[in-house]
């Protein structure tokens, strides 16, 4: 592949990232605009077919009232984890997006998460006018978590796949070399 063909891929990623970032604001906002029984019950719900779905996936003699139980008492837990998940989700995307500018790796990841923690604020912040919600700064402080876990993950992997694929091209160096020889 041709250097041009690679950069221009490269810029189409990371524009395609920033499209899904703005498409993955609009989800989160949608989300947000939910009333709290609408939401409570897409939670209570989820967390249910889960432990339902544990329960037949490790094959445990749970009742269904057994199941209920444990699902009304992680939901909270679930429903945190599922904030952290969507803004690390966001974050990455930004973090892809932001890609195209250079900057050096501390100043991308925390230009990604700080954009996210803003964006997790105006969320939290349209909440307070939707009925039966509230805007916490704790929630904020969650889903800012889940921004810098998200970037920091994502760029740890990134660096696991370049390390890779540099022992794999020295690798191939080597073995070319002695063919050569």
């Amino acid at each position: 592949m041709k250097k041009s063909e690679e950069k221009f891929g490269m810029v189409l990623l990371r524009n395609l990232a920033g499209a899904l970032a703005i498409v993955w604001m609009c989800v989160i906002f949608a989300f947000s605009a939910q009333e709290k029984e609408a939401s409570g019950e897409v939670s209570a719900s989820f967390t249910y077919h889960m432990v339902s779905s544990t329960r037949s996936f490790f094959h445990l003699d749970l009742s269904d009232e057994r199941v209920k139980e444990i699902a009304d008492a992680i939901e909270g837990l679930v429903r945190k984890a599922a904030h952290m998940a969507e803004f690390g989700i966001l974050s990455v995307l930004l973090y892809i997006w932001i890609g195209q500018w250079e900057m050096s790796f501390l100043r991308r990841s925390v230009t990604a998460a700080g954009a996210t923690a803003v964006y997790a604020a105006t969320d939290e912040f349209h909440q307070l006018f939707v009925a039966g919600r509230s805007g916490r700064f704790s929630d904020v402080c969650i889903d800012s978590a889940g921004a810098v876990v998200g970037v920091l993950v994502f760029a740890l992997l990134v660096r696991f796949v370049e390390h890779i694929r540099s022992k794999r091209l020295k690798h191939e160096l080597r073995a070319r070399k002695k063919r050569d020889a």
